[in-house]
């Protein structure tokens, strides 16, 4: 297994840090592999990134038989766009080390949680923008190619997730342009890409109504979606196993933990692996 450490630098930043995890080919299999590869924003509120939602999921995919990566991005006091950025840099480093690190560059999926779910899901929806493009970036080196939702913030209307907003916009927060430009849910079109979605009923944090509006705007675009809303279980459940509760064993759902298996299936229908 090659483990793999850089710092993404772009035009605003300088050091988000990226991590991977690599499955090497073997002769006794397939030498000639690539795998699908996963990059994990962890959540945080565009405060923090939590551990919680970085290395147990990315191991969890690993164990699925995906290359995975995380980043560890910009948060305030840094502001929108650095973030975006970060995950656009992400995405092209995967892709240009794709046969370094046996991934196939048609497979790359952003996987993020709660507010990282927000950062993917902006980069799902922006990757061939003007905002991305003035910045330097070539669409095919910056696009997804699928997309993993976790109970994520999407909204910055009724719905929002309001301290995540404040976070990640700062002092633009009272500009109704800007805030309205990161409301995902109106910001998807027939190029965002295929998308698997989970959230929980009883979300108290992050209300469920934020994947159900992404989960309506794909539709009206045509983009293919698999979603699964799970009727217990409160926010920031990440695998939903012991392995990421916290001390008071918060996080344990073990109905929610079925989760990544069902990522998998819709992985596998969805490539055709």
């Amino acid at each position: 297994m090659q483990l793999i450490e850089k710092t993404i630098k772009t035009k605003l930043t300088d050091n988000a840090k990226f991590y991977g995890y690599v499955l090497d080919n073997s002769e006794e299999m397939d030498i000639n592999r690539r795998r699908p590869a996963i990059l994990v924003i962890p959540g945080g509120g565009y405060v923090m990134t939590s551990d919680r939602e970085a290395e147990p999921v990315a191991i969890k995919m690993l164990s699925k038989g995906y290359q995975a990566f995380i980043l560890r991005y910009n948060v305030a006091p840094v502001h929108y766009p650095a973030s975006l950025l970060e995950i656009a840099s992400s995405v092209k480093l995967i892709r240009d080390n794709a046969e370094a690190w046996h991934v196939d560059p048609d497979k790359i999926i952003v996987a993020g949680f709660s507010a990282g779910g927000h950062l993917a899901a902006n980069l799902a929806t922006a990757w061939n923008s003007k905002l991305l493009k003035d910045y330097g970036y070539q669409s095919a080196d910056i696009k997804p190619n699928g997309l993993l939702l976790g109970y994520s913030v999407i909204s910055s209307g009724k719905y929002a997730h309001v301290d995540s907003f404040k976070n990640l916009l700062g002092d633009d927060y009272d500009n109704e342009a800007i805030r309205e430009s990161v409301s995902l849910e109106k910001q998807v079109t027939a190029d965002t890409p295929a998308t698997f979605l989970w959230h929980t009923y009883t979300d108290d944090c992050v209300p469920v109504e934020n994947t159900l509006l992404f989960a309506d705007a794909l539709k009206k675009a045509n983009v293919p979606f698999e979603m699964h809303i799970f009727p217990k279980g409160g926010h920031g459940l990440s695998i939903a196993t012991a392995e990421t509760a916290i001390p008071n064993g918060y996080g344990i759902q073990p109905e929610v933990s079925v989760w990544p298996d069902l990522f998998a299936t819709w992985v596998k229908n969805t490539f055709n692996n």
